[in-house]
């Protein structure tokens, strides 16, 4: 398929690693100067996870930017999934595991980066296997864990993130799967699994998810995964989601059963642009976009969205718009982040043991 080019120029910088990236993060700067970024590793000779805060240099006497390790934490098993809550000077992460345990993590960037785990939730019964995906609510009160167990945990932070409660919105004992979960405000969260499901949840009615949106508009698809969710903070009534066979889509809840397909198989008998042919492991709305431009955007209307694939695809998708392809490498590209303070910087985990940090200006 035909890929717009960019209008802007583009800085890709590629910094080889010894160690397998499961996630990579940026973390709050202290300081518009300073950029840090959480990395989740897995040494395969050795067996051994950890999780590490790195400061990116972006040395301007030099052609690439530099990661300096400051701190690292080892984890008891691989990292499932890596989330962060920008609340400087301390930022806290969630960091679940392929073991079933949850571990919250504190950073004092202040102080050379200096990574704590404040607390842990790893007793049976948590999770009957790996946790899926967790999200971490901004500013670091609460965390919402799935897992394909069917298991919905809700983690409290009681007085501070050294003393953890956790209680169970709801189990599927394995009837259903959650692979995704994405905080959409102070008690509401969305979630994603198999057949392209999606289900939204409110702590002020418990039970269940409150509306469910099915995936068999997707013909053909219907075994298809939800790998990865986002939620526009100025409109959450849309649910971006995206996963297998590069389908990308939202949904908005207004709309009941009705799919605004963005990339994959349409609900027709044609399909829509296909700009990946394999899993679409994360999305996020690129917030890399003039300010004239988003107040021209209709509240109808899907905003940019940023994706990496299986199949080593980097790109912004805008609806109605050709993709703009931002890198094409020859492995899987597993996780990105973009700045939350400076949306132009975008850094990615390739499945190759690199990081590629991207800079549009």
């Amino acid at each position: 398929m035909a890929f717009a080019e960019s209008q802007n120029p583009l800085r890709v910088h590629r910094i080889p690693q010894s160690r397998y990236i499961d996630a990579v993060r940026w973390l709050s700067p202290v300081s518009p100067s300073d950029r840090f970024a959480a990395i989740a590793y897995f040494d395969a000779d050795t067996n051994s996870p950890s999780i590490e805060i790195a400061y990116v240099d972006p040395n301007p006497q030099s052609s690439s930017p530099t990661l300096t390790p400051q701190s690292s934490w080892t984890s008891p098993s691989r990292i499932s999934s890596l989330k962060t809550a920008h609340s400087t000077p301390q930022p806290l992460l969630a960091a679940a595991t392929f073991s079933g345990s949850l571990h919250i993590l504190a950073s004092d960037l202040i102080n050379g980066g200096v990574m704590e785990s404040e607390a842990t939730v790893s007793e049976l019964g948590f999770h009957s296997g790996p946790v899926s995906a967790v999200d971490l609510r901004e500013g670091g009160t609460e965390c919402v864990s799935v897992g394909e167990d069917g298991r919905v945990n809700l983690v409290s932070f009681v007085g501070d993130s050294s003393k953890l409660s956790y209680r169970r919105i709801f189990d599927a004992n394995g009837l259903v799967g959650y692979t995704a979960v994405k905080w959409a405000s102070p008690s509401e969260f969305a979630t994603g699994g198999y057949g392209f499901g999606i289900q939204w949840w409110d702590q002020r009615t418990p039970g269940g998810p409150v509306l469910q949106f099915k995936g068999n508009w997707c013909q053909r698809k219907t075994s298809g995964i939800v790998h990865s969710i986002d939620i526009h903070p100025s409109r959450k009534h849309t649910c971006l989601a995206g996963g297998s066979s590069g389908t990308v889509f939202a949904w908005d809840r207004r709309a009941a059963q009705q799919p605004i397909v963005l990339s994959g198989a349409g609900t027709g008998e044609a399909p829509n642009s296909l700009l990946s042919e394999s899993e679409v492991w994360e999305v996020q709305y690129d917030r890399y976009t003039r300010r004239s431009n988003i107040s021209n955007i209709s509240s109808t209307r899907i905003l940019p969205v940023m994706i990496c694939s299986e199949d080593g695809i980097l790109a912004v998708i805008e609806q109605g718009e050709e993709p703009l392809e931002l890198l094409a490498e020859p492995c899987a590209i597993n996780s990105f982040d973009i700045d939350q303070q400076n949306p132009s910087n975008v850094i990615c985990s390739l499945e190759w043991e690199s990081l590629a940090i991207l800079t549009r200006s």
